[in-house]
């Protein structure tokens, strides 16, 4: 029996791993709290723990776990700038799900898109009030707009068809350029050039805060930005003063450089002590979801399926297709 302690967990996600368990092979046990230096004694007796994005594998919990006997990490998200690797590598392995529904995120990118440039969310704001006035409901086309996509992996591919479908130009950059039917281009042009600009590249030492001043400030006047990535892509201060002086024109946000001290958690009865997020919400032109892009029906059968097998696999001594490069 592999014991696997299963952290952050959510109800969600609980019933997706369930229905994946069919066997005696596995026995999970479901902790609510992130794994962290503080919470990382619950994953003594285990064989394996099963972290998020929000949950935290540093070097303090890589070095825990080892002590523990813990052989394996298994991500339940395609990012892993949560997991100090120099300090798993020749401990401790880590797997990861690299792909589990492109198009949800994609999808989900267009529809805080279309929300936004169509004021969607205001108009139905005004209806539930019996208000039915189109004043300042003015929005604008996609068709015949550049969007500049950064990051042109399965998410930003799916990303760019559906912009296609609407008639849209499209420009990308990536760090190594692809045969995806596209035009590939500089971060100065594409910042340059862009309507629409949509993050879709993981969060390096190369890519942390690639949206600051500097940035913003080579930017079209009235740019949507969009974000269904990793928060700290964007300097939010940056991104603040961007919107104030009118150089934003909106902002449509999945993730927030901060977002594991709020997000995945009700603080509707609470006082929101993030400055900066609070001020972003009151923005008129800011939407703002809690990392939801990825939450499908199909996204989470399909992430527990690839964590399932991954942790099987490991376990079963052979090579994991999924392992994360320590290097």
């Amino acid at each position: 029996m592999i014991k696997i302690a299963f952290f952050d967990a959510k109800d969600y996600e609980k019933r997706a791993f369930e229905s994946r368990i069919t066997g005696e092979e596995l026995s999970l046990v479901f902790f609510d709290t992130r794994l962290g230096p503080e919470t990382v004694p619950l994953a003594m007796g285990f064989d394996a723990v099963c972290i998020f994005v929000n949950d935290v594998a540093d070097k303090t919990v890589v070095e825990a776990l080892t002590r523990y006997g813990v052989r394996l990490i298994a991500l339940r998200c395609a990012g892993y700038n949560q997991v100090d690797l120099q300090a798993a590598s020749g401990k401790i392995t880590v797997v990861r799900v690299p792909a589990y529904s492109p198009h949800a995120v994609a999808e989900h990118a267009m529809a805080l898109l279309l929300c936004s440039i169509r004021r969607i969310h205001k108009a139905y704001n005004r209806t539930k009030d019996f208000n039915f006035s189109l004043n300042g409901l003015a929005g604008f086309n996609l068709y015949g707009k550049t969007v500049g996509i950064i990051g042109m992996g399965r998410i930003g591919q799916a990303f760019a068809e559906i912009c296609r479908g609407f008639g849209m130009e499209i420009l990308a950059y990536d760090k190594v350029p692809s045969d995806s039917g596209v035009s590939f281009c500089s971060l100065d042009e594409l910042f340059e050039k862009s309507d629409i600009l949509s993050l879709h590249c993981p969060l390096t030492k190369e890519t942390y805060h690639m949206i600051d001043r500097e940035s913003i400030l080579k930017m079209k006047k009235g740019v949507v930005l969009l974000n269904t990535s990793r928060g700290a892509l964007i300097h939010s201060e940056a991104l603040l003063e961007g919107i104030k002086e009118r150089k934003i024109g909106a902002a449509c946000l999945d993730v927030y450089e901060e977002e594991s001290d709020f997000f995945f958690e009700d603080f509707s009865g609470h006082i929101m002590e993030d400055d900066v997020l609070a001020r972003l919400l009151s923005m008129p032109n800011v939407i703002v979801t809690s990392h939801q892009a990825f939450l499908t029906e199909e996204a989470l059968d399909a992430i527990a399926g690839t964590t399932v097998n991954n942790i099987l696999t490991f376990f079963a001594g052979l090579p994991v297709p999924n392992e994360i490069s320590y290097s």
